[in-house]
């Protein structure tokens, strides 16, 4: 159980915020999962036709409680339900990982980043799950299909954070260095084979944000960063150029280039992006209303549950209502940095700073992607985009920022 004298030192100001973003997103999903289910598109219909008027016309005028009711049906489709669930599994999963000391995890790092191969292995294997072009997913039983690339990145936030606490103060040459990009790059290629570049970005980005907190050149870490992505742009470049071979399907690439020019391809492969800005255009200062929005209950909008949640926050509650969201995504990642500098030792500030960069890439890459000014690498929005794997993966990310926090100081007896 956790120590009461703990529970009092909770951020409490991280908990809401994240209550806050889970409740809208509820919302949200259940405006975009309506017309994934013709019963609910129905009765949806059918409410409003109801209340809104009567025998010739008029108002019909129904009791509260019956008009709660059938708004409750509207709300409440298959997967909101499964949302609700897999949050309260995660919080579940949150209660009980606050009652082990984070230290404890430094015990269980060998067996975190086995587990974490052996599940990308299978994932690679027949056993894998295949949709859309990529294997990423593994059927366990579950109301959700797993996806281990998202657990990766807390696990390999775990595992680095030890292996960097490790070398403190030894992270100053590129040779020091070699061995922290092998720690990382192993699952980083796994996870590439899928394909999902999208996490293999984020990895990338919980890289650079640890090994700066845990020390290393400054200078060193700006050349490798301008230097990586240098390389990448000249290998792109040359493959078009000249034929390189490159570990990509031309589609993929035209889904990471197309948001350059997305109009030229508005009806293959730049849809996505151009359906997205008409939604998030369409919106205004406060939006069509909820369950109004043309482009995401007509289903123009691709994927409006899950990459391009945010798309319907726009187009449906305009420009305050995406403003209250990113407020209260401002407001985390505060609370998570906040937490990285208040850390007791250097290992829980390197949790935390890795939880933070792994949700500031997320937010950034989700909201650039959808908003046609970042390629489509299909990362969803942090506990606000429908996803079983996603959810819990960031409610265990959670817990160990509060756990980070709760033991910020040794309690005297």
């Amino acid at each position: 159980m956790v120590d009461r004298r703990f529970v009092k030192n909770l951020d409490y100001t991280l908990i809401i915020a994240v209550f806050l973003i889970l409740c809208f997103s509820l919302a949200i999903i259940s405006s975009a999962t309506l017309v994934s289910s013709p019963r609910d598109f129905r009765e949806h219909q059918e409410t409003l036709s109801e209340d809104a008027s009567g025998i010739d016309g008029q108002v019909a005028e129904q009791p509260i409680g019956v008009s709660i009711l059938k708004y409750s049906k509207v709300f409440f489709s298959d997967l909101v339900k499964k949302q609700i669930f897999i949050i309260f599994l995660g919080v579940l999963v949150l209660i009980i990982l606050l009652s082990m000391p984070y230290e404890d995890l430094r015990r269980h790092r060998k067996a975190i980043y086995l587990l974490n191969l052996i599940l990308l292995l299978i994932v690679l294997s027949p056993i894998g799950h295949s949709a859309k072009g990529a294997t990423r997913w593994i059927n366990v039983g579950l109301p959700f299909l797993l996806q281990p690339s998202e657990f990766a990145k807390v696990a390999i936030t775990i595992t680095f954070a030890d292996f960097l606490a490790k070398r403190e103060g030894k992270l100053n040459s590129l040779k020091e260095l070699i061995p922290c990009f092998l720690h990382i790059g192993i699952p980083m290629l796994l996870i590439l084979k899928q394909p999902d570049l999208g996490t293999s970005l984020i990895f990338a980005a919980i890289t650079f944000g640890m090994l700066f907190v845990a020390g290393a050149n400054p200078k060193l870490l700006a050349g490798l960063f301008v230097g990586g992505w240098s390389t990448a742009i000249a290998w792109v470049w040359m493959h078009f150029k000249f034929g390189l071979w490159i570990p990509l399907q031309d589609y993929q690439l035209d889904r990471l280039l197309v948001f350059l020019d997305p109009w030229k391809e508005w009806h293959g492969s730049g849809y996505h992006i151009v359906q997205s800005q008409i939604a998030i255009g369409s919106g205004g200062l406060t939006g069509k209303g909820l369950y109004n929005g043309s482009q995401n209950q007509l289903n123009f909008l691709p994927e409006q549950h899950t990459d391009f949640i945010f798309s319907v926050v726009g187009e449906e509650l305009g420009f305050i209502g995406v403003t209250l969201l990113l407020f209260l995504f401002l407001i985390v990642l505060f609370r998570a940095i906040r937490i990285a500098s208040q850390a007791k030792d250097l290992f829980g500030a390197l949790l935390a700073t890795g939880v933070a960069s792994m949700l500031t890439f997320h937010i950034l890459i989700n909201v650039g992607m959808v908003s046609g000014i970042m390629p489509v690498t299909g990362v969803p929005l942090p506990f606000f985009s429908y996803g079983g794997s996603s959810m819990l993966a960031n409610m265990i990310a959670t817990s160990m920022l509060l756990n980070v926090y709760m033991r910020r100081q040794k309690i005297l007896f």
